[in-house]
């Protein structure tokens, strides 16, 4: 796949997209990130030739992770990586995850994920415009993210 940027580089790219405004991580709120979110998802990495090597997942919910438990808005995008054979070996997500505190407004809206697959699903536009749509953006925008995080897993 000639001309795209390597997968190793996508962490960078979408810190990138997050500070084009030149603002610190942590003053971003919910729109800056989605329109960043969805640049960085219009740019094409050297993935597998396969329908779901280039995914993204929006999702949110309330969570207890990693201590008390908190709103999160989980901007994803999940590379398949192939062993030498081509054959699929593990998947890298990056993810941009807004944190909230988990108020009675947020932790009433539930659980809720959409993904998108490059190669299998059509525009990534229309999927943005889709979920642009949907009525929890109205109660989320009420709230200002305590906590910005991204960061990049093997799963």
């Amino acid at each position: 796949m000639s001309g795209r940027l390597p997968t190793d580089r996508a962490e960078a790219r979408l810190r990138g997209e997050l500070s084009r405004g030149q603002q610190p991580l942590a003053e971003v709120d919910l729109d800056e990130a989605w329109l960043s979110f969805v640049r960085f998802g219009s740019h094409r990495f050297d993935t597998a030739d396969t329908p779901d090597a280039d995914g993204l997942l929006f999702q949110y919910g309330t969570h207890t992770f990693d201590g008390p438990p908190v709103f999160t808005l989980d901007l994803a995008r999940q590379f398949e990586v192939n062993d030498a054979s081509g054959e699929h070996d593990h998947y890298i997500q990056l993810h941009c995850e807004l944190r909230y505190e988990p108020v009675p407004q947020l932790r009433a809206l539930g659980h809720f994920e959409s993904w998108f697959f490059h190669d299998a699903d059509g525009e990534l536009n229309r999927w943005a415009d889709d979920l642009g749509r949907q009525e929890f953006w109205t109660t989320v925008r009420h709230f200002h993210p305590q906590e910005i995080r991204v960061y990049q897993e093997q799963v």
